[in-house]
């Protein structure tokens, strides 16, 4: 007897979580979500078909299916909490914690289909992520198909082709292209399409993005909808457009656009700058640490597929460096143990070295 007090057993997940950050359902089904509160309801229509998996993305970027929790539970109770509040989820934390990870994990365990992923830089804008119009290209193809009806060569500037695309040759007796085809939602747009059951949006590193970015989305994110003034002023009652999924398309009515479902949001921000305190009511806050010793450990094991040997030193080396203040990326400990396992390595002075620099504190900058 070492006098010790053993550790108390984990305590069972609280009834009310829906996702426990295993990264499986836990029956064979997706869970069921939870009804959202009065205030969060939209009646956004026509539903849109059920949207598309994407396994690849999903195992490249978490790997394997995990037995135990991927999360803490502290982080766990705040993803829920967005998930039933139906508010967007804000993540800070230090570059390479796994903030973007999450919106995958979610999509994965829930059932929901395809991360729509907005990668915020300085240049963008609310438009970029709600939707294009190609003004350009539906003016060729409008000269096209007009040259084409009455029997003159179209002056587009393009080489003539087959089907009804910009520059080509429209067959005797086509309709003229419509407006729908011209217009391309952007990964919001598509978010707060009217699914039956939510999409999950990745809105990544907003703190890159120009200052007026997170008011502009003030509006959007608290009514859940939002027009196409080019739809609304045509006369055609409704238009299918294209999605932000790979060759998908989406019927809108009346150049309007509202989610039948709340997304689920996932922000992230390596706390370059502060947001506006408007933005932040609307969001819940999440500051995600860096994974604990064990954590690290199953993410090797589900990247890798395997306990590669001495995997504990390297994951040890790493934790250490993570205590004593320097700034590491989760990928880096992936990428040593993935060299160091890798037939015919040599951890002799030159291997040394090489490790060193895949460790390196990136917030040395270089």
């Amino acid at each position: 007897m070492t006098g010790q007090t053993p550790a108390a057993p984990p305590s069972p997940p609280p009834p009310w979580w829906v996702f426990h950050a295993t990264g499986k359902a836990p029956g064979a089904e997706p869970p069921e979500l939870p009804a959202p509160p009065p205030w969060r309801t939209f009646p956004g229509a026509p539903l849109q078909p059920p949207p598309p998996d994407d396994d690849r993305a999903a195992e490249r970027r978490l790997g394997r299916i995990q037995d135990g929790p991927q999360l803490r539970r502290e982080e766990i109770d705040a993803v829920n909490a967005a998930i039933l509040l139906r508010r967007p989820l804000l993540i800070t934390g230090p570059p390479g914690v796994g903030k973007s990870t999450l919106a995958y994990l979610l999509a994965r365990e829930l059932g929901l289909g395809r991360v729509l992923p907005w990668s915020v830089v300085s240049r963008s804008t609310l438009k970029d992520g709600l939707y294009a119009y190609d003004a350009i290209g539906r003016a060729q193809a409008i000269a096209a198909w007009r040259a084409g009806d009455t029997g003159n060569p179209p002056d587009t500037g393009n080489p003539p082709g087959t089907g009804n695309q910009p520059g080509t040759d429209p067959e005797p007796g086509e309709e003229p292209p419509t407006l729908g085809d011209f217009v391309t939602l952007g990964p919001l747009g598509t978010a707060l399409l009217a699914y039956e059951r939510p999409r999950v949006l990745l809105v990544d590193e907003l703190d890159k993005s120009d200052i007026d970015l997170p008011n502009d989305l003030l509006h959007v994110l608290e009514n859940g909808s939002y027009e196409i003034p080019e739809l609304v002023r045509s006369n055609e009652e409704s238009a299918t457009v294209f999605t932000d999924d790979p060759h998908g398309t989406a019927v809108v009515e009346g150049g309007r656009v509202e989610c039948a479902q709340f997304p689920v949001v996932v922000i992230t921000s390596n706390g370059e700058r502060e947001f506006p305190a408007a933005f932040r009511r609307r969001c819940l806050p999440l500051e995600m640490e860096p994974p604990g010793r064990e954590q690290l450990i199953g993410i090797v094991v589900s990247h890798l597929r395997q306990r590669p040997e001495g995997v504990e030193a390297l994951v040890d080396e790493f934790v250490n460096r993570l205590r004593g203040g320097g700034t590491q990326s989760i990928d880096q400990l992936l990428n040593a143990v993935q060299l160091t396992t890798a037939g015919g390595f040599q951890a002799d002075a030159d291997g040394r070295k090489l490790l060193e620099m895949l460790l390196r504190d990136l917030s040395k900058g270089r």
